[in-house]
């Protein structure tokens, strides 16, 4: 199915959206549209000479760069959004304005210009503390407990109603925690920042006990791909995720390990009932069954994850 398309990818300079460039092209015509708040220009530098591939620096909030980016599209991925759960407890507009307007900006100029297909990186955080743990797609009441978890919830709403309304067709995709290279932000970037500034002491969020279920990323890219390829309903809504998943202190224990250190001190900042901030889900993990019954399985667990990517940051994180 995406072979010899003219695909746009929205964030596609960042984290994810760059593993998915590289999977797209040179079977495709990809143009990453991206205004560099959190992606990075060097990771699209293999592609900058390549005449499939185009970059336009631009803002989802800009209608007009928008349409122009859309016109002759086959496909769009829409990545791109601000990803940080803990910034709507200090900034209730951020998720409203980056995610839920940004997303309507593009439905809107995917209907002027006639292009019918996209997919959409959801969360698991549109879940909030689900009482069904794995959790499967058909649970509900879905009642997120982060803005950024109701932000992502919205714009699923959007494009389903889009989809319905409008005859066009969505795969939606709800993360687990994805980790690997290129990585900019998240619990691994943050402790092995500060065990570079202090590899005596690991300041850690909350309690240390919150668990939850990690992927690499580039095996999140194939069952992204994998899912486009192999369903075809109006609205297509899949976990991605692994069969497992492990609490923090585990993983700052992977992280010193893999640096290299010992006996470093963990200090727990406690958090509110033991969360490491407002809106953070203590428990996470999703069924995968659906995905699982379309071929697709994750390479590794949560642990071989978390070790695989550790080892790809260390040389990418000061």
């Amino acid at each position: 199915m995406l072979k010899d398309r003219s695909i746009l990818v929205t964030g596609g300079a960042g984290f994810i959206g760059s593993h998915l460039a590289d999977r797209l092209l040179p079977e495709n015509k990809v143009t990453v549209l991206d205004n560099f708040s959190s992606g990075r220009r060097e990771f699209l530098t293999p592609y900058l000479e390549t005449p499939d591939f185009e970059l336009i620096e631009a803002d989802l909030l800009d209608a007009d760069a928008l349409e122009i980016a859309l016109k002759g599209k086959d496909f769009v991925f829409h990545l791109a959004a601000n990803p940080d759960v803990r910034l709507g407890a200090e900034d209730t507009r951020v998720h409203l304005e980056q995610n839920i307007m940004a997303t309507y900006n593009v439905l809107e100029a995917m209907r002027k210009t006639g292009v019918r297909r996209i997919a959409f990186t959801s969360t698991s955080t549109v879940y909030g503390e689900a009482k069904v743990v794995p959790t499967p797609e058909d649970f509900g009441p879905l009642m997120p407990i982060s803005l950024y978890g109701a932000s992502k919830l919205s714009c699923e709403a959007l494009i389903s109603s889009y989809c319905h309304t409008f005859k066009m067709q969505s795969w939606i995709f709800r993360f687990a925690n994805i980790v690997g290279e290129r990585g900019t932000h998240g619990v691994l970037v943050d402790f092995i920042r500060k065990l570079h500034a202090n590899p005596k002491e690991l300041e850690i969020l909350g309690s240390g006990e919150q668990r939850k279920s990690y992927l690499e990323v580039k095996d999140c890219v194939k069952a992204m791909l994998h899912c486009v390829e192999h369903s075809n309903d109006e609205t297509n809504v899949f976990n991605i995720g692994s069969c497992d998943s492990l609490d923090v202190t585990r993983i700052a224990d992977i992280v010193a390990a893999r640096m290299g250190l010992s006996d470093v001190k963990y200090r727990y900042t406690g958090g509110i009932d033991g969360r490491g901030w407002k809106g953070d889900v203590k428990v996470m993990l999703l069924s995968i069954e659906k995905i699982k019954r379309l071929g697709w399985t994750p390479l590794c667990g949560s642990v071989e994850a978390i070790e695989a990517a550790v080892d790809a940051l260390l040389p990418e994180v000061e």
